[in-house]
């Protein structure tokens, strides 16, 4: 008697996505922005709130009568429970209030406005002095030192690009003051506004990020002119602008933005460190002065102002690469 073969079921057909794959990626990417964003918000008012340190008499002083510490803690709603507290912060959120200031009494949103655009200065101004000074330098040092030539030209940046990613912001910073201010007088050390003010802090800021982007530069660009292609171009004995331009660097960008893209979220976060060392009005020096006063509003917004222009940072940077190379969302999905 034969034994019947098994009936092998096959799983039910999977049901295909309505949306292309460019839009299901660009869904993802909005979903993880807004879970990210989230998290931030929670993240924030917690951490805050848990810090020992009572803000009322930071912002009143040792001096305020326990009746007016009192009073303004009602006014401020802080003498509610943790979950109430947040329960009326994600309320003012979503009506686009953030509060008022503990030290200076004015709307949180008020000194917001007038305090991101510097940070958005300094951070967008260093990341063009970095991209502007790591393409060329990137791009001529691998053409030079491809095959093994000029070794000591390539040792020597490589060694230059090696101390600037591993000297800290702050040492670069205070290193530019004592030889640009005080040693040569050539330039301001603190304040913000007119341009000989803005260039310490930007070279502060960007000086490192140029190094770590021309070091991404060099080893992609020396990658590229191995590849096949190139070594047909050459053959056909195309002017080097035309080889280089139109074949190599192209062939380079998507590996340079990825890194760019990173670069420049660092930058923002940077800018907290530089704006407190050179007295910039930006939202890195708020932070840290509502941190010491312990002023919660100021603290969360600008936390929040940070988190939200990294994640969009990031966001433009993945839509960017879409755009240059579709591939990435169906090899994602």
């Amino acid at each position: 008697m034969t034994t019947p073969a098994p009936v092998l079921l096959e799983p039910p057909p999977r049901a295909e996505s309505r949306l292309s794959p460019r839009a299901a990626f660009v869904v993802r990417r909005l979903g993880r922005l807004l879970i990210s964003l989230a998290l931030v918000v929670v993240g924030t008012f917690l951490i805050v709130h848990l810090v020992p340190g009572d803000p009322v008499r930071a912002a009143l002083g040792n001096s305020a009568t326990p009746e007016l510490a009192e009073r303004t803690r009602v006014e401020l709603g802080l003498d509610q429970s943790l979950p109430q507290q947040f329960a009326g912060y994600l309320g003012g959120l979503l009506r686009g209030d953030l509060g008022e200031s503990l030290q200076s009494h004015r709307p949180v949103g008020d000194v917001l406005g007038q305090r991101f655009p510097v940070t958005l200065t300094l951070a967008g101004t260093a990341f063009a002095v970095a991209v502007l000074g790591a393409l060329p330098i990137g791009t001529a040092t691998a053409i030079s030192a491809r095959g093994g030539r000029h070794r000591i030209l390539d040792l020597a940046v490589s060694w230059v690009i090696g101390i600037l990613l591993a000297v800290p912001g702050f040492l670069l910073a205070v290193g530019l003051i004592a030889l640009f201010s005080i040693s040569w007088g050539l330039l301001p050390a603190a304040g913000w506004g007119d341009p000989p003010h803005t260039v310490l802090p930007v070279l502060a800021l960007g000086l490192g990020s140029m190094a770590y982007l021309a070091q991404i530069v060099h080893v992609e660009m020396l990658r590229v002119l191995d590849e096949p292609y190139l070594t047909t171009a050459r053959s056909k004995r195309l002017p080097a602008h035309l080889l280089y331009l139109r074949h190599a660097v192209p062939n380079m960008v998507t590996s340079a933005l990825t890194a760019g893209g990173l670069v420049l979220s660092g930058l923002v976060a940077g800018t907290v460190l530089i704006e407190s060392v050179f007295a910039v009005p930006g939202l890195g020096n708020t932070i840290v002065s509502s941190i010491s006063a312990k002023d919660y509003p100021m603290i969360q917004g600008v936390v929040l102002v940070y988190a939200l222009l990294v994640l969009v940072l990031n966001l433009a940077v993945d839509l960017v690469l879409l755009a240059l190379d579709p591939r990435s969302a169906l090899l994602e999905g």
